[in-house]
């Protein structure tokens, strides 16, 4: 008899950040699927990160949208595309075409975003579609447009190695961008000489790994960067050449900069101390070789395109662009981010990098895509769309792969603003994100691994994402809804047949009329067969259809403005103080390690809760001590927009004056931790990025009368308890609580709170003090546990969640559950520190006390922790030097 034949790996690309991984996937006969890094891809060479190790746990959610429905009933996909066909026409005729809008998304494959801007721009005749990625690079686009004259990156990841300065402003690469930041490390453990600056308000754990740490104010970037510029001058690092040959504005850039030559005010600027000022900027001028990266810290902000110009004033008027080892490098958040960018995914572009207020380019792609009218003006940016979708401007609105009711700033006039309005479509992949509840139209699409179609990463790289799952229930590609609507619209040249077919209009498009005038141009693959888009290894873009491309931009000048010569744009410290006597801190957001976005997939895998798994809000000890607040206590932050409550973690790693609490917690995970209702709606006046780094709060420890924590074989019910958080684990779930006012009668609260059976067997604990513990088993089986305490409950989180799913058998054992604590014959993990291998702070604390293991690869070797992703590894440096004894003296 024949052996069954090994199962096929398909060649994909992972669906989180803007790195671009490649990913094997091998579904197995059972249901499974193995996941690996692709040894060939050229980003990431195998490695993944915890995210990525973690994709075969977010493959089949619950709660999936497997079919359309209309108001909660089920409905099929004729009539939701003929409602959605006919509500969007009338709107267009009884209110005009600006009356329409889409809300897409970073993490839709490019075919998605083109075929939904051809419809609306070209056939709609509105350019009210904007996406999520305004939140997180539009700043970066107008940047480099006003620069450039083009939205180019010029780069590669190969200089991010290949620097011998690489300057990192506002960008943690080891949580948020690891397998990137893994690059970086490795290259230099192979040449030690190579430096490393962070420019960060916070001790992020990308500073472990850095040679300096810059802590500037909030917003002060610009003024960093204004003093670079001036230090460059006066140490004669400038690149006069270069500059007559390539640059307007110089002599502009120059004079807005030099008042920060000085390096008092400098200093009192940036709020960064002057000897750490002296040593950056003499690092700076005295290498050729520098490369400074930026992200969300530069873009997220009312200033951000100004950052954006300060960064790239330095590296233009000293000639370092476009050549190995030198430049400035965008890192964006999501997935497709850059091939959004490509299609004219923001409201104010147009597709194949064409100018949307440039007639010329108008008339272009109208006569490319044989389209009726074309959008003449820019259309309605995210804040702005959805403050006309509150006052009645949107009659129809479709969003497509995003959850604004949790991630645009202020989130709560968001929800408000959705319940107004007439006609809410929502494509998703599950029936439970905070925005579903306001779609009149649910339509379920495909998610990753089921989908077909292409992303482009951060360094202009596009790879295929594959599917290798069937498309369960009525799920369908993105791309199918919209050219469904479109022709039932009777809109002509949409009768695609597959996302390949997308791909090479595409193609086409970006080589229309361009013999070279503009950066974008992939016209070497606008005729790839289908098996050819099928086999597409990752390439990087341009792909001329003569073959030719060009690896990095603006050695040489080249550039895509009129006269092909960069702007300087001069720029000066336009920040302003947001903070009030009511609202004295200075809130800074941002994203952990484990999770994504908000956590639509990532909150349902166990592994990738355990690290962080409640919402937080970092203080410094001084600031926790002056309101009352130790480690693990309630607080409540609050703005003139919303208020959160989180735990408290206190940390020297922000400044005094300032907070940070991650955006991913959601309704679905928490009982008030959407931190982006606190955020208000300001944004950068040239690029329309909210600012997302900065909210005023105010801060005071919540006064709870219990607290209380589960671990549950069900998922828990909250009970309507003033704080909840709860999350994934290894068989069930775990909760925590909280309550102003303690429950009448605990044994039946806890009941509730577990889910327990009538016949379940209950060992229960009490005391005077008001402490409460009550376990539950099924047989051998555990059920759950609930502790209640007056103060933060003290059991081992890790031992008790290594209970569920386990038999519990022996009367000792169960006693043992009921306090909380492992014996000693079962060492307590401790919380959790590497996702990749379950390793814990007590197990990382033990290596440590034993002879030799005094090292990073030490524990990795011993441990297995840190030798995968390498996201931990800063952590795992923290608890070596917390064990380190001093030498005597």
């Amino acid at each position: 008899m024949e052996a069954a034949a090994a199962p096929k790996a398909t060649r994909t690309t992972c669906p989180y950040c803007g790195v671009g991984c490649g990913v094997l996937a091998t579904p197995h006969v059972e249901g499974s699927v193995g996941i690996a890094g692709d040894d060939a891809h050229p980003a990431n060479f195998g490695r993944l990160c915890s995210k990525g190790s973690a994709l075969a746990e977010t493959l089949k959610p619950d709660r999936r949208l497997l079919h359309p429905s209309l108001h909660g009933a089920r409905v099929s996909w004729d009539a939701a595309l003929d409602l959605v066909a006919t509500r969007f026409g009338a709107a267009v005729r009884e209110h005009g075409p600006d009356s329409v809008a889409l809300y897409v998304s970073g993490q839709m494959l490019t075919e998605d975003y083109y075929v939904a801007n051809k419809w609306m721009k070209g056939f709609l005749g509105t350019a009210n579609i904007d996406t999520n990625s305004r939140l997180c690079m539009a700043s970066s686009v107008a940047g480099h447009k006003r620069s450039f004259g083009s939205d180019t990156v010029p780069g590669t990841y190969e200089d991010l190695e290949e620097a011998d300065l690489l300057v990192l402003v506002g960008a943690n690469l080891a949580w948020c961008h690891p397998v990137l930041w893994q690059r970086v490390a490795a290259a230099k453990a192979l040449r030690p000489g190579m430096r490393i600056v962070v420019v960060d308000p916070r001790e992020t754990a990308t500073v472990a790994g850095a040679d300096l740490h810059l802590p500037v104010r909030a917003d002060g970037d610009v003024p960093l960067f204004l003093g670079v510029l001036a230090h460059l001058e006066a140490a004669g690092a400038l690149d006069h050449a270069y500059a007559a040959q390539h640059l307007n504005g110089l002599d502009a850039a120059l004079d807005a900069a030099r008042p920060y030559g000085d390096l008092a005010h400098l200093a009192k600027a940036t709020g960064v101390e002057a000897e750490r000022l002296v040593d950056f900027l003499a690092l700076f001028a005295a290498t050729d070789k520098v490369v400074t990266v930026y992200s969300q810290g530069v873009n997220q902000s009312s200033v951000g395109t100004d950052k954006v110009s300060a960064i790239l004033n330095c590296h233009l008027a000293t000639g370092r662009i476009g050549r190995p080892g030198a430049g400035p490098f965008s890192v964006t958040g999501q997935p497709n981010a850059m091939g959004g960018r490509e299609v004219g995914g923001l409201a104010n572009q147009l597709a194949a990098h064409l100018d949307l207020a440039d007639p010329a380019h108008r008339a272009l792609v109208q006569g490319f895509w044989n389209a009726p009218t074309m959008a003449a003006t820019p259309g309605l940016k995210a804040v702005d769309l959805f403050e006309a979708l509150g006052d009645g401007r949107i009659r129809a609105l479709w969003i497509i792969g995003t959850n604004p009711v949790d991630s645009l700033p202020d989130a709560d006039r968001v929800r408000a603003a959705l319940k107004a309005c007439p006609f809410v479509v929502v494509s998703d992949i599950v029936a439970d994100t905070d925005t579903m509840p306001f779609a009149h139209l649910a339509l379920p699409a495909c998610g990753w691994g089921e989908k077909d179609g292409t992303v482009t990463n951060s360094e202009r790289r596009i790879s295929r994402q594959r599917a290798f799952l069937p498309a369960p229930g009525e799920a369908r590609p993105d791309w199918w809804a919209l050219k469904e609507v479109a022709r039932r619209m009777g809109f002509a040249g949409f009768d695609y047949g597959s996302a390949a077919a997308i791909f090479r209009e595409h193609a086409a498009l970006s080589a229309h009329e361009n013999e070279g005038r503009r950066d974008f141009d992939i016209g070497g693959l606008a005729d790839l067969g289908d098996l050819a888009y099928e086999q597409l290894a990752p390439v990087r873009w341009p792909i001329r259809r003569d073959g030719t491309g060009t690896e990095r931009f603006f050695a040489d000048g080249g550039f895509f403005t009129p006269d092909g010569r960069a702007q300087l744009v001069p720029v000066t410290d336009r920040s302003t103080p947001v903070t009030t006597p009511e609202h004295p801190f200075l809130l800074n957001t941002g994203r952990i390690r484990d999770q994504w976005h908000t956590m639509t997939r990532t909150g349902r895998s166990p592994r990738l809760s355990a690290h962080l798994a409640e919402p937080f809000c970092e203080i410094h000890p001084d600031d926790a001590a002056a309101h009352g607040i130790t480690e693990a206590d309630l607080v409540e932050i609050a703005s003139e927009h919303g208020a959160a409550i989180l735990r408290a973690l206190v940390t020297p790693r922000v400044a005094r004056g300032s907070l940070f609490a991650p955006m991913h917690w959601t309704e679905q995970f928490a009982s008030k931790a959407r931190v982006n209702a606190l955020v208000p709606p300001r944004v950068d006046p040239v690029s329309g990025q909210p600012a997302s780094k900065a909210a005023a709060v105010s801060l005071k420890r919540l006064d709870a009368a219990w607290h209380g924590f589960a671990v549950s074989s069900e998922e828990p019910d909250p009970c309507g308890a003033d704080y909840w958080a709860s999350a994934r684990a290894p068989g069930g779930w775990r909760l925590e609580l909280a309550g102003l006012s303690r429950p009448l009668d605990p044994n039946t609260f806890a009941r509730t709170v577990l889910r327990l059976p009538a016949g379940a067997e209950i060992l229960s604990y009490g005391d005077g003090a008001g402490h409460r513990r009550l376990a539950a088993f099924a047989g051998p089986r555990f059920l759950g546990a609930l502790w209640m305490s007056p103060e933060p409950v003290a059991v081992s989180r890790a031992y008790a969640v290594s209970c569920l799913g386990g038999a519990v058998a022996e009367s000792a054992t169960r006693f043992r559950v009921l306090a909380g604590r492992a014996g000693a014959d079962r060492p307590d993990p401790g919380a959790l520190v590497c996702s990749c291998f379950g390793v814990g702070t007590d197990d990382i604390r033990r290596a440590v006390a034993a002879p030799g293991c005094r090292s990073v690869a030490a524990v990795g070797e011993a441990l297995k922790a840190g030798t995968n992703c390498g996201s931990c590894r800063s952590e795992i440096q923290g608890l070596i030097d917390e064990a380190r004894v001093p030498e005597p003296s």
